[in-house]
């Protein structure tokens, strides 16, 4: 089964660790990063979707960024 995630941070370091971090954890790229500015709060935020193939069926219960 493939599950997905959609990774999002402000635009620092810290978002790039955390993509890096899923990749290393066996998680692909999906599609195109995204970029947009956050008028509530004043910061440009990125965002990346990841999908991993896993063992097992699906559940709504599933803690994806356990996986």
């Amino acid at each position: 089964m493939k599950i997905y995630r959609f990774l999002s941070e402000d635009d620092s370091s810290k978002f790039c660790h955390k993509v890096t971090e899923a990749l290393s954890k066996g998680w692909e790229l999906y599609g195109n990063p995204t970029y947009a500015h956050d008028a509530t709060v004043g910061v440009m935020r990125c965002g990346q979707a990841v999908v991993k193939e896993v063992a097992g069926e699906y559940s709504p219960e599933m803690k994806l960024g356990a996986q």
